[in-house]
């Protein structure tokens, strides 16, 4: 088995509502994000795949969040937009884009040191 990794990272706002209800304070992150692929083979160029084009299909994903409070996009509406749904969301619209040959294996994201959340299937 082949896996890959990138890194991507892109500058988002948002604020949590919290157990009680009420609402933390408004403020932003540099979410890094990681995805790993994996491929049983290789194709004829000898890689799982082209490492640009999977930089291309995520910062494609994460295009729409970059900038933005989380809170304001019709894709958070309906539920927080915590890190786990963050994850989520990028890991559903990756997957959507890949090869056949291709499995997503996991999304990361961070919101700052040490703080990770992952979706996987």
């Amino acid at each position: 088995m082949y896996e890959l990794e990138i890194e991507r990272v892109f500058h988002a706002q948002h604020a949590l509502r919290l157990y009680d209800g009420t609402m933390e304070e408004m403020h932003g992150h540099d979410w890094r994000v990681f995805v790993v692929v994996a491929s049983e083979q290789l194709d004829e160029i000898e890689v799982a795949m082209d490492f640009h084009e999977l930089e291309r299909l995520v910062d494609e994903v994460i295009k729409p969040l970059a900038g933005v409070t989380l809170n304001e996009c019709e894709l958070f509406a309906e539920v927080n937009p915590s890190a786990e749904r963050v994850a989520e969301h990028i890991y559903r619209g990756v997957l959507a884009g890949l090869p056949l040959s291709v499995k997503l294996v996991r999304v990361t994201v961070t919101e700052a040191p040490g703080c990770k959340a992952s979706y996987y299937e």
